[in-house]
Parts: C-alpha cells; structure tokens; sequence
C-alpha cells in the first residue's frame, strides 16, 4: 500500500499564489472608481452649468481615465485568476447589484425632476459596465485565499 503525498492528491479547488500587490492594488481600484461615480452624481443635480467651475470636468475626466487605466490593469491581471470561486462570489455579488438598476428607476420616478439626466447617465452606466465586467478579476486580485475560504 502506497501513501498518499499533497502532490499525488492535488486540491480540486485550486487556488493562484497570493499576488503581494494584488490587494493594494484592488484596494485602490476600489477606490477610485467610488471617487470616480461621485462626478456623474453630482453633476446630475446641477442646474446652472454655466456657472459651474471648469476645473470640475476636466477632474472628472482625468480620474475616470485613471479608472480605466486601473480596470485595464486589474482585468490583465486578475482574469488569469479567476475560478470557479471567484465565479460564484461574483454571481452573488451580481445579484445584490442588479437591484440597483431598481433603485435608479425609484430615483428616476420619485426625483426625476430635479435630476439632470443627460449630464449622469451616461457617466454612471459606463462605470456600472465596468463594474459588473472587472468585477471577477477584481475578486481574484483582492484575495484569492479569501475568496476560497468564502465559497461553500
């Protein structure tokens, strides 16, 4: 009878070594992108645009680029990452988002007046996409001992 060793029974779930930079790295994309979604909020309750400060889009649009920099970075990175884990917490993840697309429109029917459309919409669907795209490579750069110990 031959003893088994780790090698002659590998894991079924297997999980990519721990990326040292890989959690600063989500940490900070993670936070650009809600720094990021607060310009299309904001700027939906403006009214005067004219006398809005110019420096307000050309900010706006300098993080949003960091933003897209950082997803790029963060899918390269991550994707190669992702299992069956990362898959499942992403789908739950999903499920408790796409609410959000409910709160919009109870926002747009409760508030829809005051709210200047065409100057958010645009800015929050492009950073939802990303969001909900990015979302399973950013679970695997966050931690991917985490997101094993979190699946059933």
């Amino acid at each position: 009878m031959a003893t088994e060793t780790a090698s002659d029974n590998p894991s079924p779930l297997h999980v990519e070594p721990h990326v040292p930079w890989g959690r600063p790295l989500a940490v900070t994309a993670a936070i650009v992108f809600f720094f990021s979604s607060a310009f299309p909020v904001v700027a939906a309750f403006v009214k005067d645009k004219d006398n809005w400060p110019k420096w307000w889009g050309v900010l706006d649009v300098s993080i949003a680029f960091v933003l897209g920099i950082l997803a790029f970075v963060v899918y390269g990175l991550g994707h190669r990452k992702v299992n069956k884990q990362t898959d499942e917490l992403s789908y739950r993840a999903y499920r408790i988002l796409i609410h959000g697309i409910f709160a919009i429109l109870l926002v747009f029917f409760l508030f829809g007046d005051w709210i200047v459309w065409s100057d958010c919409l645009t800015g929050i669907a492009w950073r939802a996409w990303l969001l909900l795209y990015c979302l399973p490579s950013w679970f695997a750069l966050f931690d991917s001992k985490a997101v094993a110990a979190a699946s059933p």
